[in-house]
């Protein structure tokens, strides 16, 4: 080794001892007659002290280094007699008797420093850099802790960690395939896997009973803070088990995620039906860092003459806890906010529980007095709490009143990240109708199984059915998902009937896995977590792009390589591809 200790190990305990580190120049400074340099590794950040009247050479050399070169340093630890308490090795320095220069660098062109002057696409360009940077590496040390901490509870459990295939079948369900062409089937091509659903069922025929992957997926959506063309799953299957089996399990290991890696106590998770979490909420991952959920108005607010109110479908509000200070102008921030074209709503109703107990809203001409103190009764409100109250179709209005929620959670402060609040959500509908295509889709993916007791209403009420379906919930992010599944050929039939396949469609498409389920299928199921945004969770970030070595951008491209890129002519030759752009 060129190193005989990193950056970050030297203490008042080494005094005296000779040592070499290796690094790169994270700063110096020049005070005439001595030259001190930070060196830095992955590891932490050492003083080097260089004295002209020691040896004025070797100062001088010292001189000449700039910022990121590679350097090599031999010599003695000894005590600083100016310490730095906020470095864990601020206690001591190296007298250095020896320098070497193992490779100059250019001035990067950011500061990498934990605070840098790179803005994003900078230092997605220079991503190698801004990987030296201790946040984003460290992000990654922990992303590395807590793939190993899920291995060890799952091989704990004799979990198997099996590889499946990356080169497989594009198939019509979910989102839009990554495709490679095959140069030796002529005109035919593999897909990439938006998930190992097939194949982690097919191990469960098999006879894997307990089956997991750290798995790379792939998926041709628009991009967000938390998706990405290529992502990780925690991917796990189990058989001979029913969901309250899977949902005990995996809730063990997220708590013990939180416990080895965060040091957290996350408590027993509480489980909401997905209808519940719907009405109160608004949404089936509601953030439940804090309370203020939904109270339905339309008894209280309908027959009064006010035409918003009286033709909506529904009238539904939250009670804003501490919030009836808020000025005019913040109130119409509001509106503004909710009224946008990602939100879509046409208005916004207040009412404020004063100082003197009174109850005042903007819509006072249509409401008494003894209107608005129902108003307050229902949503529990108390003196200096603010109610905000939209009202429109159910479906919409619920998600909109979901977003003003979460607006008002933020402007509030209580959404802390370090604060963590989880939930299992259980019972999702089996289908979802879908105008553009006039047809139901499979909400979660259509081998999940049916509630047993609604089977029979896959023929008269579809919309109804639901799904032996779970999604976990934390700080109202999904971060991890799954379902019994179908192990049944006649089952798996009726659905993909109900999906729209023809016999012949369903057979092209899944005819391996029906035809497996010939030959003895065990009941399984199982669930999947995004790795990625579990470690964004967990490293209180809003974006995964922090916590994955080399993202993509928001238009799916890697400005570092610059890829996606075109290809030479010989090789769509060999693919027998011709571009019309």
């Amino acid at each position: 080794m060129l190193r005989t200790v990193t950056c970050g190990a030297l203490t008042l305990n080494n005094l005296g001892e000779s040592v070499t580190l290796c690094g790169w120049v994270q700063k110096s400074r020049d005070l005439g007659g001595m030259t001190f340099i930070d060196i830095r590794d992955r590891y932490g950040i050492t003083q080097l002290v260089f004295n002209m009247d020691d040896n004025r050479e070797l100062c001088e050399a010292a001189r000449l280094l700039g910022r990121e070169f590679v350097i090599k340093a031999t010599g003695t630890v000894v005590e600083r007699s100016n310490k730095n308490p906020k470095m864990p090795t601020g206690d001591v320095e190296i007298k250095v008797s020896a320098l070497e220069v193992l490779n100059a660098a250019k001035l990067p062109p950011f500061m990498i420093d934990d605070e840098t002057d790179g803005g994003d696409e900078l230092r997605m360009k220079y991503r190698y850099l801004d990987l030296r940077r201790n946040p984003v590496r460290n992000n990654l040390v922990l992303r590395h802790k807590m793939a190993q901490s899920v291995r060890r509870y799952l091989d704990a459990l004799d979990f198997i960690e099996v590889e499946t295939p990356v080169l497989i079948k594009s198939t019509p369900e979910g989102a839009r395939d990554f495709v490679v062409p095959s140069r030796m089937n002529e005109g035919e091509f593999y897909a990439l896997p938006q998930s190992p659903q097939t194949f982690k069922q097919l191990l469960m025929v098999s006879g894997f009973d307990r089956y997991f992957q750290i798995v790379k997926c792939f998926r041709d959506e628009d991009l967000r803070a938390d998706r990405q063309p290529e992502f990780t799953q925690i991917d796990c299957e189990m058989s001979f088990i029913e969901q309250e089996d899977i949902l005990n399990t995996f809730e063990g290991l997220i708590r013990t995620l939180f416990k080895e890696v965060r040091n957290y106590d996350l408590p027993e998770v509480p489980r909401m039906q997905y209808a519940d979490a719907m009405r109160l909420y608004g949404s089936d991952k509601p953030d439940t860092r804090f309370a203020m959920q939904f109270v339905e108005a339309n008894d209280l607010v309908k027959g009064k003459g006010f035409p918003v109110f009286d033709n909506a479908e529904l009238v539904v509000g939250i009670n804003a806890k501490g919030a009836a200070s808020y000025t005019r102008k913040q109130l119409d921030e509001l509106t503004d906010f909710i009224k946008r074209p990602q939100i879509g709503a046409t208005g916004l109703i207040y009412a404020r529980h004063n100082d003197d107990d009174t109850i005042k809203s903007s819509v006072d001409k249509f409401f008494n007095e003894a209107d608005l103190k129902q108003w307050s009764e229902a949503f529990a409100t108390e003196k200096g709490d603010l109610l905000l109250i939209l009202a429109g179709s159910t479906d919409k209005v619920r998600k909109q009143l979901n977003e003003l929620r979460l607006e008002m959670g933020n402007r509030l402060g209580l959404r802390d990240k370090n604060t963590f609040s989880a939930l299992w959500v259980l019972d999702f509908p089996l289908l979802e109708w879908d105008e553009e295509t006039e047809r139901y889709h499979a909400m979660h993916h259509p081998f999940t199984s049916p509630k047993p007791e609604d089977i029979a209403l896959l023929d008269t009420d579809p919309k109804n059915v639901r799904a032996n379906a779970y999604d976990m919930v934390i700080n109202g992010t999904e971060i991890g998902g799954g379902s019994i599944r179908i192990h049944d050929r006649e089952l798996q039939a009726l659905m993909f009937k109900h999906l729209g396949f023809s016999a012949e469609e369903a057979q092209k498409q899944f005819g391996f896995l029906m035809d497996a389920f010939e030959f003895g299928a065990p009941p399984h199921g199982g669930i999947a977590f995004g790795f990625d945004r579990l470690t964004s969770i967990f490293a209180g970030l809003d974006s995964i792009r922090d916590v994955i070595a080399f993202p993509k951008n928001n238009s799916g491209r890697d400005v570092m390589i610059d890829s996606p890129s075109t290809i030479d002519d010989k090789q769509l030759k060999e693919l027998k591809i011709k571009t019309d752009l």
